[in-house]
């Protein structure tokens, strides 16, 4: 990993509207005074319960959405590309429609796209289906065709929400080993996954997301060992408080 910073947050916090009653309406903080630096040729994993924010923090790195406060550099030129479930796919078009769209919005040439097609193709795994409309997927195929994508794209920040899990376990195994492989080329990665174990194994450091703030951005070992026993220790009294208000009921 670089100590070169190529993105970096400063107290930064992304609001909604949402409504809570017939003619009332209230901001839901979905990020709250979030700070971290990304540096080049990491891999960040992104961590919380649902909810915490994981997925409106990528939208924000890849562009997507402003931050209504706080601070964001990123260095000049560099562009990050967002690799998530059912996000970019027109259900009319067919398999290898969509793969030359979804490349070309993340940013690939369209003469770089035809020359991968075949690769994305086998690497998807869909077989006939490629050629079928998206409409009809699964979203496991669904996700496996944005993975396999987004794999032979080349931006300076791939970010990844929760696909490393879908498909099966022969997916799974190319996913994560491909992945690998774009880790130990040096590529800036930001992984949101619920998997430990991915997160462990293919991450530099972990920032954990808690109800839309930062808790901590550390090494990936000691940030995943911190939340899985506040998980632990949660699970326990949730289940200590179920058992008394089921003695309770007797």
């Amino acid at each position: 990993m670089s100590e070169k910073v190529i993105f970096e947050v400063k107290n930064v916090g992304v609001s909604y509207r949402q409504r809570v009653g017939v003619l009332r309406y209230e901001n839901y903080w979905a990020l709250k005074d979030v700070s971290f630096a990304l540096h080049a040729g990491e891999t960040l994993g992104v961590i919380g319960s649902n909810g915490a924010g994981k997925s409106t923090l990528l939208r924000m790195i890849a562009g997507i959405i402003d931050p209504d406060c706080g601070q964001i550099w990123r260095q000049p030129n560099t562009n990050a590309s967002l690799l998530a479930l059912n996000v970019g796919f027109r259900p009319e078009l067919s398999g290898r429609e969509n793969a030359i769209l979804s490349g070309l919005l993340l940013g690939m040439p369209l003469k770089q796209i035809k020359s991968q097609i075949d690769a994305i193709h086998q690497f998807s795994g869909l077989g006939n289906f490629f050629e079928r409309a998206v409409g009809t997927y699964s979203t496991g195929m669904r996700a496996r065709l944005g993975f396999a994508v987004a794999i032979q794209a080349n931006p300076d920040i791939l970010l990844i929400d929760e696909v490393l899990g879908v498909g099966d376990q022969n997916f799974k195994d190319k996913s994560h080993a491909a992945m690998k492989e774009k880790i130990e080329s040096k590529k800036t990665v930001v992984l949101v996954s619920h998997s430990m174990e991915a997160i462990k194994s293919l991450c530099d450091r972990v920032l954990w997301l808690h109800e839309g703030r930062s808790i901590i951005c550390d090494n990936a070992e000691q940030v995943t060992s911190g939340y899985l026993e506040v998980a632990r220790m949660a699970y326990k009294e949730e289940c200590a408080k179920k058992a008394a208000e089921a003695a309770a009921a007797l």
